[in-house]
């Protein structure tokens, strides 16, 4: 998909519109572990098309998101202003082999570190959450704009699983 920074931070907080992003962060692990049970493990990994990842492939990349939100969070609440780099999906997805990572492993790594910058984020002084660091591409983002991003991040790609799904 190509689209401008400014469409991209758009159409991720347009899935956000009329919800809390701490409520979907805390429940979007459980919701694709119970959208996932019971299902083949070959419809897991298939790609609905050759250029779209398949629900494990989503999957890992939510845990290697989360990874990389960990960081920034930390980065930019310990240090204001400084630079956050951004990452090519499909690049990581290549180096770290999506398709073949086991899909239960994902899972729990995202649970895990869902868990961990949630408990980090609840224990941040509220004044923290404006400190900004600078995207290269999109530029200032405050904490609360990025835990707004990965919310709604969350909700572009649970709706991803729900149409391979389905």
């Amino acid at each position: 998909m190509n689209e401008s920074p400014q469409q991209y931070i758009d159409r991720i907080l347009g899935n956000l519109e009329g919800k809390d992003a701490l409520m979907v962060l805390k429940t979007t692990p459980k919701k694709v572990k119970k959208l996932i049970k019971g299902v083949k493990k070959k419809n897991l990994y298939r790609r609905p098309a050759p250029e779209k990842w398949s629900v494990a492939e989503i999957v890992a990349h939510l845990a290697e998101t989360e990874l990389v939100l960990g960081w920034r969070y930390r980065s930019v609440a310990s240090n204001p202003g400084v630079v956050i780099q951004s990452f090519e999906q499909d690049d990581w997805a290549k180096t770290s082999r999506y398709g073949k990572l086991d899909i239960e492993e994902m899972l729990e790594m995202y649970t895990v570190l869902r868990k961990a910058n949630l408990k980090f984020l609840a224990g941040l002084p509220k004044e923290k959450f404006e400190n900004y660091g600078m995207h290269q591409e999109r530029g200032k983002e405050t904490i609360a704009h990025i835990r707004n991003m990965e919310a709604g991040h969350d909700l572009n790609h649970f709706k991803q699983i729900e149409k391979i799904l389905n």
